[in-house]
């Protein structure tokens, strides 16, 4: 068993044959769940114009789940600098710690949220993608009006995302605590995170290096019940090898009936040998393992599965065997 906080993703994926109304829903439940189970935040993510995905703006998921919960700490995870002006971002999650202080977290990343290029220019008002002295700028200027002009009482949280070297190096440069997308680039984590400790910069939002990463994490009563339910997510993944970001997020049995390219079974074999996929004693041994591996400080978990029945199911069985049961 391990010790650190579990703290959850949300990315709020739309199941074939149902409306984004239905997921939107769904996300209700999610979070007093998860706050019924201990879990110690829940971070929604940023997309755009994807069939799998629903578009739900992080800040007003946010608000919502504030409204409906009393401990948990809720935010972005993250919300995209590119995609907005610094000071709408401040003004937004300096209103939210306000309303909820103490809860507020400020993950901020830098991608697009998308896989089409229209969409993507859109977003930006036809601008093309932020160049890295753009995006340091965009975030430095989101940290400095919090403080300087919105301010309100409390402050939320800030984090960058990462899941690069340059992502990591930009985290240490600003001196906040990094959320390293481990359920993205695996490969990376390790160079990324060795990086952000020996560089780290003390500044007011973080006294030391402070490390989440997230992780991919699907927990079912066995192995192979698992590997079932981490079908459709999979079937999304060979789709993005392609460059194909269109495709629906598939029910478990038409996952099954997929065909994978050899070269495709392979990848998706070694990225998941690098998540935690299987019963709870096996998921519990590869959290330990990454936070052994890592020295991270917080686990997330993003658990990309078909019916929010199962999903819960997964986040109950990880809470049960890999922290420390309370106490009765």
């Amino acid at each position: 068993m391990i010790s650190v906080p579990l703290s959850a993703l949300e990315v709020a994926m739309v199941q074939a044959g149902a409306r984004a109304a239905d997921t939107l829903r769904d996300t209700t439940e999610f979070v007093r769940r998860l706050e019924d189970l201990g879990y110690q935040r829940l971070w929604y993510a940023e997309h755009h114009h994807s069939p799998a995905i629903g578009a739900f703006p992080p800040v007003v998921l946010t608000a919502h789940a504030a409204a409906l919960t009393s401990s948990i700490r809720l935010g972005s995870g993250g919300v995209l600098a590119p995609n907005h002006a610094p000071i709408m971002l401040a003004e937004q999650f300096g209103t939210l710690a306000a309303l909820h202080g103490g809860r507020i977290d400020l993950g901020i990343g830098r991608g697009p949220g998308t896989f089409d290029e229209t969409t993507a220019r859109a977003l930006r008002r036809g601008a093309g993608p932020a160049t890295d002295d753009e995006y340091r700028e965009d975030v430095a200027a989101t940290l400095r009006l919090l403080v300087d002009e919105v301010a309100l009482g409390p402050l939320p949280e800030p984090w960058l995302l990462a899941s690069s070297t340059a992502g990591a190096a930009l985290a240490a440069e600003l001196g906040l605590p990094i959320a390293f997308a481990h359920h993205i680039r695996p490969d990376n984590t390790l160079p990324a995170l060795a990086h952000y400790r020996e560089h780290f910069s003390p500044s007011r939002w973080c006294a030391r290096p402070r490390v989440l990463i997230c992780v991919e994490t699907v927990c079912a009563d066995t192995d192979e019940e698992a590997a079932r339910l981490a079908g459709p997510m999979n079937v999304i993944k060979a789709g993005l090898l392609k460059g194909r970001g269109d495709l629906p997020f598939p029910t478990p049995d038409e996952a099954a009936a997929h065909s994978f390219a050899p070269e495709e079974a392979r990848t998706l074999r070694d990225f998941c040998a690098q998540q935690a996929h299987g019963s709870p004693e096996a998921v519990a041994k590869r959290l330990t393992d990454l936070v052994d591996v890592t020295g991270a400080d917080e686990l997330m978990l993003v658990t990309p599965v078909y019916a929010l029945a199962d999903r819960l199911r997964s986040y109950e069985l990880v809470r049960q065997h890999v922290v420390m049961p309370t106490a009765s």
